[in-house]
């Protein structure tokens, strides 16, 4: 049976084993009498258990006297910016994300529409265990769920921040690979009102997931072929709730999800300066990419909130992390696929040159990536050898700031328990993939023994 998940980045697990409607109900009171009622708002991804375990939050909130607002299918995004919008306390988002259809999560929004930190995940998690939450009687029960529409004001907050002359008069031809994901009721309308000719595939949120979520060389083959056979400038490759983006070159060239955020930060830092923030995990290219406009990184612990933090602290351009995931702070600071497209389709258009010519341009980095599954109850301890074990390593230097981090002169390899699922995952990158597997192959010698 795989495990339930409890976390930086919400609760999840896969529904019918660990995820089920009992649990939800309670993580949903918990969450609502942490808030001390008032306002929440929920939405969901197109899972087949999506309906069931909205309608579990649903019951869990009205139950403690919260005023639940329905935002149907759309993505996390949209309802972050619709927290402060509609005056709420926080939010609800019940999405698996990146993970398989058979997992499915909640994530819980504050009301600033962030992410829960780590100290008011535990303060919640506090709360749901205790399990002494005050009911609403009879006579104090919200009696109707209101609906609101979270992705038209969603697409209005976009096109007042990207509004561009140039960018409508290029014309891109962008293909996009909506995964049947909640993507697919915001981002051919985006692609449109900037005048951009769309190419979408699975944009039908009734038709079961035809990929898996996660946006990564792997899963962009439909998007590829879509770049090529309707001779599009772009390819955008999306996860299940809008979060994540990976990238196809005009020239069918599927783009690894580190690169999302330095293009990204390419075209943030060439109209100004200041801070930009990833975690210990994401390609180096972050600092080669920042030295070459002046500007300073900050690396934070895996995971969104914390990403999401320092860029509120640092007054940050930009934000990210390696799976793809980029905050763009002038819509808010937290990811946001469709913020990510507008910053980079604007970009292409003033430069007038080929997405292929913009990558050619990166510094060249080599990643290597690994996930060893691991039993719950064995994944701390396995990392707790790995590190004792390490001794003092010839050369290098030891980061843990989360996990393990080995860096050397000429690499680096990164050991940490996974977010999301039981997993440890192994990263290691170098100037060439030799020394990047080399790296790798390092780390699990002494992970599995």
């Amino acid at each position: 049976m795989e495990p339930l998940k409890i976390g930086i980045t919400g609760v999840r697990g896969v529904v019918g084993e660990t995820l089920t409607p009992e649990l939800v109900v309670r993580f949903a009171e918990a969450f609502g009498a942490y808030l001390d009622g008032g306002r929440i708002l929920v939405c969901r991804d197109p899972r087949p258990s999506g309906p069931m375990l909205q309608a579990a939050v649903t019951a869990g909130l009205l139950s403690v006297g919260c005023e639940v607002v329905d935002l149907g299918i759309c993505p996390t995004p949209s309802l972050q910016l619709a927290v402060p919008w509609l005056e709420a306390g926080g939010g609800i988002s019940i999405t698996g994300g990146h993970n398989p259809g058979k997992w499915n999560a909640l994530k819980f929004v504050r009301a600033d529409g962030l992410y829960l930190s780590a100290e008011q995940g535990d303060e919640m998690l506090d709360v749901f265990h205790q399990g002494a939450v005050e009911r609403a009687g009879w006579d104090r029960l919200a009696t109707a769920v209101e609906e609101r529409d979270a992705v038209t004001h969603h697409l209005d907050v976009l096109s007042r921040a990207f509004a561009d002359d140039a960018l409508r008069a290029r014309r891109l031809r962008v293909a996009v690979d909506c995964g049947n994901g909640s993507c697919a009721v915001l981002v051919p309308r985006w692609l449109e009102s900037l005048g951009c000719e769309v190419l979408p595939i699975n944009d039908d949120p009734s038709l079961p997931f035809p990929r898996l979520p996660e946006p990564k060389i792997a899963t962009a083959s439909q998007a590829r072929a879509i770049v090529r056979a309707g001779h599009a400038d772009v390819g955008l490759v999306l996860d299940a709730d809008g979060e994540r983006m990976s990238l196809v070159a005009e020239t069918g060239q599927p783009l690894s999800e580190e690169l999302t955020l330095p293009l990204a930060m390419e075209a943030a830092l060439s109209g100004r300066s200041g801070p930009v923030v990833t975690n210990v995990s994401t390609t180096g290219l972050v600092e080669r990419v920042a030295d070459r406009h002046g500007a300073t990184v900050v690396r934070t612990p895996v995971g969104q909130a914390f990403v999401s933090e320092a860029i509120v602290e640092h007054r940050a351009v930009l934000g990210g992390e390696g799976n793809g995931g980029v905050a763009v702070p002038e819509i808010h600071a937290t990811h946001d696929s469709a913020a990510t497209m507008g910053l980079l389709l604007r970009h292409l258009a003033h430069e007038e040159r080929p997405l292929s010519a913009l990558v050619a341009e990166l510094p060249v980095l080599e990643v290597r990536k690994l996930a060893l599954p691991f039993s719950p109850s064995l994944i701390y301890s396995a990392l707790a050898d790995f590190r004792e074990g390490l001794g003092e390593v010839e050369g290098a230097t030891v980061d843990q700031t989360d996990g393990v981090k080995v860096l050397w002169p000429d690499g680096w390899v990164h050991v940490r328990a996974s977010n999301t699922q039981s997993l440890v995952r192994v990263i290691a990158e170098a100037d060439d993939g030799a020394r990047a597997q080399e790296l790798l192959d390092w780390a699990r010698e002494r992970l599995q023994a």
